[in-house]
């Protein structure tokens, strides 16, 4: 009777929004930024395709004019478990500087607010960013389902979701190590609470955990080194705190999915007062990461970007780390520099370090990944970041056309720049080769401003910022989280491609996923724009996918069979 009850109450909700001839949503490519002043025509209905172990979005968009939209649960059905949508409503951030020429001023959709907090502008659309996850374990086939919406009170009609739930898997972890920054003390200053309560230790629980269900690994958290004493030349340090603030992301049960970190910081301690003391102090932290059976990649993040009268610091640093073995790589964010060299186990110039292009350089020493790497140890890896070395860190379009051009076209995490530039670090990085990436900074806006409505830092508009806090006066939650952005979803997609790369490559596909990250980029400051090409490039590449998956999976039968 309940059934028939809620399918009744379905029906009555689609019907009267078709005799109230209330507008019909669209639905448009999750690769494109839906503003005010340019709505894109969209289709009826949501196609998506995604393999088991990974997160597929796509945009539902009503026209300007209704102040508040409820949405039903969304739920697919198929031959496995059904498939669980989450739904969230696009918030706009009013960018008053533009990035460069690449970006605008105006409404840019960012925040992942819940669906029915009310919109701020009636001259805005309504734009619902809807996301299907499929477990590892999700049995592969077609899910069907409808998306049902209220605006003001008034049924709309149905948008039809089918779901191709792919035979292949993602792993669980990122196969391309990473870390981005995050601090208690930034997400405290953001929220309104102190660093000290347990109201802040939990939220910054909630935002690593965020980052990791996105692919993300995170350095920094509280900052706070553990307890240590020396004895007799050796250090003894005092890890409770230390693994209850980690361990579960190291471990694989922060999340169902059993993702890791794929990188861990080492964190210094002020109680280390000579060089012996510290040498000891990183080699216990070695011992005990190993010990645990944590696989992430251990750093020490040294001076960063170090100037010329930094470079005595930096290679004492790296002495100092040395001493204590090998087991804790030094991690030097700058170019190639012949003062610096033999102190990076990790080199990490930024983004456009890595490519030469006409006219004026925007990094003092830009050398080629194949080229760098026959520079430096054989054993040193290269991780790269993006800085504002390559949107420009002035915000505006530069008035000199060559610089401006110097400053356009990169792979960007900034609020104005177009979905596919948010995208594009994943695909650089197969294209490249590329050991790693690192971000500095995820909260950065908290310390300085209101995220909600100003994220203009280092001359771009996000730089450093992928959430917004989340609190019961904005945008009007019972306790404090925090507040996903687009921009973190695509990272997370880019981070995905790159798995579909990797995949293809283990599979035997190597020339057909060279030709394929091609045509999404072919240098960090060439990024393909065109959704339809990135989607007809994420369909070729899941058919291929498909057919050698199934090929692997049928000989193993017949090995079996023979058997």
């Amino acid at each position: 009777m309940g059934d028939s009850m809620v399918a009744a109450g379905a029906v009555g909700w689609l019907l009267v929004g078709v005799l109230a001839g209330a507008p019909e949503p669209r639905v448009v490519s999750a690769l494109e930024k839906v503003r005010p002043e340019a709505l894109p025509k969209g289709e009826k209905q949501a196609r998506l395709s995604l393999a088991r172990g990974e997160c597929e979005g796509v945009q539902v968009v009503l026209p300007p004019g209704a102040s508040r939209v409820q949405a039903a649960p969304l739920t697919l059905s198929g031959p496995g478990k059904p498939l669980a949508a989450h739904l969230w409503r696009e918030a706009f951030l009013d960018v008053k500087t533009a990035s460069n020429s690449q970006g605008g001023t105006g409404l840019w959709p960012d925040p992942l607010v819940p669906v029915e907090t009310p919109s701020g502008d009636k001259k805005a659309p309504t734009v619902l960013y809807v996301e299907l996850c499929a477990p590892e374990a999700q049995r592969p086939g077609t899910y069907r389902g409808a998306l049902k919406l209220k605006a003001d009170g008034a049924a709309v009609a149905a948008v039809p979701f089918t779901a191709e739930v792919q035979p292949f898997a993602l792993p669980a972890t990122s196969s391309l190590p990473n870390s981005f920054g995050v601090s208690l003390y930034s997400i405290a200053k953001g929220h309104g609470v102190k660093p000290e309560s347990p109201e802040a230790q939990g939220l910054l629980r909630d935002y690593v955990t965020a980052l990791l269900t996105h692919r993300v690994s995170a350095h920094g958290m509280s900052m706070n080194p553990p307890p240590v004493r020396f004895d007799d030349g050796g250090a003894q340090v005092d890890f409770r705190a230390y693994d209850a603030e980690v361990s579960s992301f190291l471990e694989g049960t922060a999340l169902p999915s059993g993702a890791r970190f794929t990188t861990l910081d080492v964190r210094d301690s002020k109680a280390a007062r000579t060089d012996a003391e510290k040498a000891a102090y990183y080699r216990a932290l070695a011992a005990h990461a190993k010990e645990k059976g944590w696989r992430a990649q251990l750093f020490f993040y040294a001076k960063d970007e170090p100037k010329p009268e930094d470079v005595a610091l930096v290679r004492t640093q790296a002495l100092r780390v040395r001493a204590s073995g090998k087991d804790v790589p030094v991690l030097v964010t700058a170019p190639l520099d012949e003062s610096l060299r033999d102190s990076a186990d990790i080199l990490a110039p930024t983004l456009n370090c890595f490519f030469p292009r006409p006219g004026p350089q925007t990094c003092r020493n830009v050398v080629p990944l194949q080229t760098l790497r026959g520079k430096l140890a054989p054993q040193v890896k290269v991780w790269w970041y993006q800085s504002c070395n390559s949107h420009g860190c002035t915000g505006g379009a530069a008035e000199d056309a060559s610089v401006e051009k110097a400053y356009s076209g990169w792979a960007s995490y900034m609020v104005d720049h177009p979905a596919p530039l948010n995208r594009a670090m994943g695909p650089l990085a197969f294209l490249t080769g590329v050991d790693g990436e690192l971000y500095f900074d995820t909260v950065f806006a908290y310390n300085t401003k209101d995220p909600w409505t100003d994220l203009f830092e280092f001359g771009g508009n996000g730089d450093g910022t992928f959430f917004y806090p989340g609190t019961p006066s904005r945008p009007g939650f019972t306790s404090h989280q925090p507040v996903l952005s687009l921009r973190l979803k695509h990272l997370r997609d880019g981070l995905e491609d790159y798995e579909y790369l990797r995949l293809l490559e283990s599979l035997g596909e190597k020339t057909f996923a060279q030709e394929a990250v091609r045509r999404l980029v072919r240098s960090g400051y060439d990024v393909q724009r065109d959704v339809r090409q990135w989607e007809q490039v994420r369909q070729e590449m899941t058919a291929r996918l498909r057919q050698r998956w199934e090929a692997v999976e049928e000989a193993k039968r017949s090995g079996v069979r023979s058997k």
